[in-house]
């Protein structure tokens, strides 16, 4: 079949910031949706009755075996059409399912409707990756993604912001109706104002025509680079602590340290949305300035930051005083989610243009199956299981013994930087 040839344009530097701020507002209202449901979780269980295994299948994998599995066959389309359309008919999808969440009256239908939710986040990332690498040049790359990815970070302010007043206030209901709605008009914002640009269009050549290759033919691409291996492990065993404990924390503050949840909300906004976000971005912009004197700063900045999460993180766990926990977390709400610009960045400069839709497909099925799929599920099993022993306290034991898995994550952002360099020099070629 003959491939559609995208109209070269010229993308300015004015309009190549816009772009990547209206895909970061994209990201922004995924994470919102997403994660509106761990500062709801406490309410939602009191009203439903569920249990803690319960609830981790709630908020991790009904979500994310659908995020994640329908995330590559999309993600082919959008190496062969056009991104922007897809992401504004997936945009359009979570939105309608998020507000559908606040109609259902069983623990059944709320899960329904959470699988509504991821599969239209299923049809964002992918093709946003894409037209980022497309937007900006390989020096600037880690930066950028680091910008998307503070959308993370933003999502979390407002879904603990919101969430948290709006739980206790006007009930969870009422809160996924307000956060749905907006997603509708970024739907349009990004249909009618975005460019779709040439695939390698900040390459030092374009490619129009080139037959994107197979998914398996992605896969072992993939599997035959040493260095993306371990970028990929890495990021999945991250996001694997990363979700378990944002998808937490709430119920944690409140069953151990008596919080109310809009106190909840505000002290999350305040250690993820904007601590995080400073670190998230802060990562990236790192990373650019250390990888111009070696390359292999790109991913030592990673390691390093997950590294220092573990000490503190578990120091905070082990105090019973409310602010000096609050107070130890900084460092480790800093550090979290250093590895999502930089190994993002990764990904797309070690693929080939045509493979980029699809590599990062494959390392959100990873990242979202083990992470938002697993690690809730876990954090879940482990309460319940020294529920016997810690009562009340469980969930205290059990995060802290979840975050030291960052220790494994960052040995694999450390072995990747044995085969970064010449990785990278072999894809340039292709």
């Amino acid at each position: 079949m003959q491939q559609p040839v995208e109209a070269p344009v010229i993308i300015t530097k004015r309009y190549r910031n816009y772009a990547l701020f209206v895909l970061t507002l994209v990201f922004t209202s995924s994470h919102v949706d997403r994660q509106i449901v761990g500062i709801l979780l406490q309410p939602i269980k009191n009203d439903l009755g569920a249990s803690d295994t319960q609830m981790g299948f709630l908020v991790g994998l009904t979500f994310a075996i659908f995020y994640a599995t329908l995330g590559m066959p999309i993600a082919m389309l959008a190496d062969r059409g056009n991104r922007r359309n897809i992401i504004a008919i997936a945009i359009t999808i979570w939105s309608a399912m998020t507000i559908a969440c606040g109609f259902a009256t069983s623990f059944f239908q709320l899960a329904l409707t959470r699988i509504g939710v991821g599969i239209g986040e299923a049809g964002s990332n992918p093709p946003s990756h894409s037209l980022i690498s497309d937007y900006f040049p390989i020096e600037q790359r880690s930066t950028a993604m680091a910008v998307f990815a503070v959308g993370v970070n933003l999502g979390l302010l407002f879904a603990y912001i919101g969430g948290g007043w709006m739980s206790q206030h006007l009930g969870w209901r009422t809160a996924f109706f307000v956060v749905g709605a907006p997603g509708l008009l970024i739907a349009l914002i990004v249909r009618f104002t975005l460019i779709e640009p040439a695939r390698g269009a900040a390459e030092k050549t374009v490619q129009t025509n080139t037959t994107p290759p197979s998914f398996m033919a992605v896969a072992r691409n993939m599997w035959a680079t040493k260095s993306l291996r371990h970028v990929v492990a890495g990021g999945s065993l991250a996001a694997f602590v990363g979700y378990g404990m944002v998808l937490w924390l709430p119920a944690y503050f409140v069953r151990s340290h008596g919080l109310s949840q809009t106190e909840v909300g505000f002290t999350l906004a305040f250690l993820y949305g904007i601590i995080g976000g400073i670190g998230t971005f802060c990562s990236g912009v790192i990373a650019d300035r250390m990888s111009a004197r070696d390359v292999r700063w790109n991913l030592w900045v990673v390691a390093i930051g997950l590294t220092l999460v573990v000490p503190l993180a578990v120091a905070s766990f082990l105090v019973e005083t409310t602010w000096l926990a609050i107070a130890l977390f900084c460092i480790p709400a800093f550090c979290s989610g250093f590895y999502i610009g930089p190994g993002f960045s990764a990904i797309q400069s070690l693929v080939p243009v045509r493979m980029r839709s699809v590599s990062a497909a494959i390392n959100l099925f990873l990242t979202n199956l083990i992470g938002l799929g697993i690690g809730p599920q876990l954090v879940g099993v482990l309460s319940d299981y020294f529920k016997t022993d810690y009562g009340n306290e469980s969930l205290r034991y059990s995060l802290m013994i979840f975050v030291c898995i960052n220790l494994w994550a960052a040995l694999h952002y450390a072995l990747a930087n044995r085969y970064i360099r010449e990785d990278l020099a072999l894809a340039e070629t292709r």
